[in-house]
């Protein structure tokens, strides 16, 4: 672990060749190590989720994350860009996997690339954390309270996508789950439903739930921020990672 890193905005090829925007983080150092791709929540880009970026580089992790709004709203501010991404239901699935295969390969790339990429997302990058690692080449996914793995969206719900249960046999990474208790989407019911769809296909997983904890719980700019969940999760994060993509 170093406190010794580098931050800068970078562009590459995502879904369908398009050039996207990408805020990479990475420790200071020609030491091979593992690749993690942040993906950002519903509110987009923001100043939130570059902090956490830049959290993977402090833990020995080149990381990068995609801004998922970049075609909607090239150099726009995250919230315009996370308002014309909800105008639309969201980010389609099928060009999220490909800018997230994107950023994989950018990160393989890297002189410094040891071959292991993960993926880890919150809020509705946490279901897409899930559907990468379902369709992408990736040694590693976290879904931090990803709603609509499982359960559907209600009528007027920011976020209008199907769900993952017809996809989640195809898993093809392990996967680590972080869940509040007291969330709505995704409710412990509809934790209960991924764990039994993983568990009956025989997949690599762990799931941890926090009782008192609520959605975004590790958003510390938000009231949601619970320390002893957040905490515990970070804990998990570290040990998955270092497990699956080397540290």
């Amino acid at each position: 672990m170093t406190d010794d890193l580098t931050a800068r905005t970078v562009h590459f090829p995502g879904a369908n060749g398009d050039d996207i925007e990408g805020y990479l983080a990475r420790p200071d150092g020609d030491r091979r190590r593992g690749g993690v791709v942040v993906i950002h929540h519903l509110p987009g880009w923001d100043r939130g989720t570059k902090e956490i970026t830049r959290r993977f580089a402090v833990m020995g992790y080149d990381a990068l994350c995609p801004n998922l709004y970049w075609r909607e709203a090239p150099g726009a501010a995250s919230d315009d860009a996370a308002a014309a991404a909800r105008a639309n239901g969201g980010v389609p699935d099928e060009r999220l996997v490909g800018d997230v295969a994107g950023a994989a390969a950018y990160l393989r790339a890297l002189p410094t690339s040891n071959g292991r990429v993960g993926s880890i997302g919150y809020c509705s990058g946490g279901r897409q954390s899930v559907l990468a690692a379902c369709h992408t080449d990736l040694d590693a996914a976290v879904d931090c309270y990803g709603a609509f793995v499982t359960g559907t969206p209600p009528e007027g719900h920011p976020l209008q996508v199907p769900n993952l249960v017809d996809q989640l046999p195809g898993l093809r990474a392990p996967l680590l789950g972080l869940f509040g208790n007291e969330d709505r989407y995704p409710s412990p019911a509809h934790v209960d439903e991924l764990e039994d769809i993983l568990k009956q296909h025989g997949k690599s997983y762990e799931i941890h739930r926090y009782d008192g904890a609520a959605h975004a719980f590790f958003a510390t700019e938000r009231p949601s921020y619970t320390v002893a969940a957040a905490n515990d999760g970070w804990e998990r994060i570290g040990a998955f990672f270092e497990t699956h993509l080397g540290a």
